[in-house]
């Protein structure tokens, strides 16, 4: 049976989302979690808040999916000892140092893999599931025989996201809050920009990023036969009564009821933009998904209906057995069984003679059966009364609020949890030596003579390049010239054969090494016989992650560019670590194709198109290393050329300049930038956040 997976972003959305018959429901705490704009809770609020919910059967799994830098690691440590002991049933997870610190902590919480991790495939959940998670949530993005295959062939239990908002960005490989306006996705303050209106080649008052709400209320069934865990709505972010909504609607659809226009019309009056899509289940994106949130009088009625599902009644969703003894000389005796296999025993008076009338089977039965005011049903009573005998429908009531009450106490204990004691990571310096010069190039064309003059520690270049251009590659390796293929962030299941092919031929022109972005690419990387390098997706943001990275075999690894100066400092390098200094920084990964929702055609191979804001920026628009996914890139260049002594003791094995849309003039202009220095222009770069951080 699916799990129903409810949002809980403050607590009277908590209780909208049990009322209404959540199985289990997602919160943050007032830190290191995506959803700060909430209002979350206070680590004091949790056991309660845990303890409410498991007396009703509900799983509490807490939110802690953000990027954490070292020195926030202590707190970390904290909150995650407090939840434990609050009794939480799992973490979700994004960073792996996080993961590395839940297991120290916590070693017996649960821990599922964040949908920030981008796992988007087989390999990645097998990865996830090897780093000690229990449960994956998938990638919005994948169609319905993706989200099949993995199923059938996952070590772990698989989460999916059915209703509620889709970023145009892959989670956790989106940074166009962070870069535009220093408010990070990755570390819960996203600002969504991807919500305002931009244009094509001219500003138009258009929303080319804004997609529809999701809505997979109608393949219920399909997602249970697939064997899909837990079914999950987004809305952390949302008022109450959206949660009660959408809760008692798809609650309604999993318990057999028909999904019809009135509960799609509430589903779309709770909120929606422009109504819903099923475009990426359905492995149909384009135009048609997009759509942006409308001037809309409220529903009074629905909110009003909303609102007493969770105010005014306590639903009655735990099944009871009841038992009862009345007999002659002896205790009155009443006790209640959970489906748990809980039992709680209560004990009344010696029953009386009876005077008038004697209690019977029957209505002891009745008494019992009162259950209303509680979130227990009775399901039935079991009974041995001696005939004769008076009981007082006071003792009876009583004894049955007596027991229910000893049996909420004991659903809502928790046995205490193992907590290990928190240890800083060893710390490596990394190399004394200046950092060398790395490069990455979009197209084989961009490395020029002078480039290769240079002679930079490795170029960085496209897997569908390099099998372009065989001739080249195997001309730079034969001169002794490092060539790593750069991967592309998203290789889905039926993409892999094929890149198993490409990666064999890119190994037959003597190539070793492959920069990748996602978990799930380095066990193709190793099946090929060839280093994996982590690049800015992976997200290192603390020196656990670093670690992580090095017992999983990468041989290299890139900082995520979020992080500042002071905390690229702070990160100890186990093994070698580069930093990005020059480049069009890329803001989103898109499955849904910019390019083709501009033209109407496949014509990525035409060259870039752009996005254009309210003030006049640019956004140049590439492909993502071949693929047909969309990749947009920020307006200004980081340039940090300037800035190479500030990171000279930084302990960084190279410096990497990253060109996506410059000619061969414009490579060698910053080529020379780099070996005499340059002036920087402010009005055409940007210092990106090594010097401003993120929030």
């Amino acid at each position: 049976m699916l799990e129903l997976l409810s949002p809980a972003g403050s607590l009277d959305a908590l209780h909208a989302a049990v009322c209404n018959g959540a199985d289990a429901v997602y919160l943050g705490v007032d830190a290191f979690n995506a959803r700060h704009g909430a209002r979350n809770f206070t680590l004091d609020e949790l056991p309660d808040v845990v303890r409410y919910c498991h007396v009703r059967g509900v799983a509490v799994h807490l939110t802690l999916n953000t990027l954490v830098t070292d020195r926030e690691m202590p707190d970390a440590a904290e909150y995650i000892a407090a939840a434990a002991r609050a009794g939480v049933d799992a973490f979700i997870v994004q960073d792996l140092g996080m993961v590395s610190l839940c297991h120290q902590i916590a070693p017996k919480v649960a821990l599922h893999a964040s949908t920030q991790m981008s796992l988007h495939s087989l390999e990645g959940v097998r990865e996830a599931a090897e780093l000690g998670l229990s449960r994956a949530v998938l990638a919005r993005e994948l169609p319905r025989d993706a989200i099949a295959f993995i199923c059938r062939n996952s070590p772990i239990e698989i989460e999916v996201f059915v209703h509620g908002a889709l970023c145009m960005c892959y989670s956790g490989q989106c940074y166009m809050s962070s870069v535009i306006g220093r408010r990070s996705g990755n570390r819960g303050q996203c600002a969504q920009p991807c919500r305002l209106p931009y244009g094509y080649d001219r500003f138009e008052d258009k929303y080319p990023l804004s997609l529809r709400d999701n809505c997979l209320i109608r393949y219920l069934g399909e997602l249970d036969r697939m064997g899909v865990a837990s079914i999950k709505i987004e809305g952390r972010m949302k008022r109450p009564e959206y949660v009660a909504t959408v809760t008692g609607i798809y609650r309604e659809a999993l318990d057999g009821a028909d999904v019809g226009r009135g509960q799609m019309e509430a589903l779309r009056a709770a909120f929606s933009r422009q109504g819903f899509t099923q475009g990426y289940y359905e492995g149909a994106p384009g135009r048609q998904m997009f759509g942006t949130r409308l001037p809309e009088q409220e529903n009074k009625a629905l909110l009003q209906s909303a609102r007493a599902t969770y105010e005014s009644i306590e639903p009655q969703r735990v099944p009871v057995q009841f038992y009862a003894i009345a007999a002659r000389g002896q205790n009155l005796m009443v006790a209640a069984q959970d489906g748990n296999g809980n039992i709680c025993k209560a004990q009344g008076d010696v029953p009386q003679e009876a005077e008038r009338r004697a209690i019977t089977p029957e209505e002891l039965a009745a008494r019992l059966s009162k259950t209303g005011g509680t979130p227990y049903v009775c399901q039935g009573v079991r009974s041995v009364v001696d005939p004769g005998l008076s009981v007082s429908a006071a003792e009876l009531n009583r004894l049955r609020r007596e027991v229910l009450a000893h049996l909420s106490a004991v659903r809502g204990r928790r046995a205490a949890p193992e907590i290990g004691k928190y240890h800083e990571p060893v710390k490596f310096s990394g190399q004394k030596a200046q950092p060398v010069l790395t490069v990455s190039v979009l197209k084989a064309a961009q490395i020029t003579p002078q480039m290769l003059r240079l002679k930079p520690a490795m170029i960085y270049a496209p897997l569908s390049e390099v099998l372009e251009e065989p001739a080249l590659f195997r001309k730079l390796v034969k001169d002794e010239q490092p060539v790593a293929v750069t991967l592309p962030r998203v290789i889905r299941d039926d993409e892999t054969r094929e890149l198993l092919g490409d990666l064999q031929d890119a190994a037959a022109l003597g190539i070793r090494r492959a920069l990748i972005g996602n978990l799930g690419h380095l066990p193709l990387v190793l099946s090929r016989g060839m280093e994996p390098a982590a690049d800015f997706g992976m997200n290192l943001f603390n020196s656990r992650a670093a670690e992580q990275l090095l017992h999983l075999g990468f041989v290299s690894c890139t900082a995520s560019f979020e992080v500042s100066l002071p905390q690229l400092r702070d990160l100890s390098k186990p093994l070698p670590m580069e930093m990005i200094v020059y480049g069009r920084l890329p803001l989103m990964l898109t499955e849904n194709c910019l390019i083709k929702n501009r033209t109407g055609a496949c014509t990525c191979h035409a060259g870039p198109v752009k996005l254009i804001d309210r003030m006049g920026e640019e956004f140049r628009v590439v492909r993502d290393c071949g693929t047909c996914r969309s990749v947009v890139l920020n307006g200004k260049k980081l340039y940090l050329l300037d800035k190479k002594e500030n990171v000279r003791r930084f302990g960084l094995w190279a410096l990497r300049l990253s060109f996506t849309t410059e000619n061969t003039g414009e490579v060698n202009s910053v080529l020379s930038a780099w070996s005499g220095g340059a002036v920087f222009d402010p009005g055409a770069c940007t210092r990106g956040l090594y010097l401003r951080g993120v929030e």
